[in-house]
């Protein structure tokens, strides 16, 4: 059994037996369903979250490419 206190935040509180390992964990709602993940620390969502943000405008990739209608296969 847990307990979720309802309110301007939302604290639930799990049993042992359902004690989670890790210190950070993905929440996540399907349908009507509370998904709790743990987040290990070798994942790709770790890696991407301990990058820095990119400050550089994109590239654009088609600036010296010939308009879609001019090409000749």
């Amino acid at each position: 059994m847990f307990f979720l206190k309802m309110g301007k935040d939302h604290i639930l509180t799990l049993p042992q037996e359902l004690n989670l390992s890790g210190k950070e964990f993905l929440l996540r709602k399907e349908g009507e369903r509370l998904i709790i993940e743990p987040i290990r620390p070798n994942c790709l969502l770790a890696v991407l979250e301990a990058l820095a943000d990119i400050d550089e405008a994109f590239p654009d990739v088609d600036q010296n490419l010939l308009p879609l209608d001019e090409v000749v296969l």
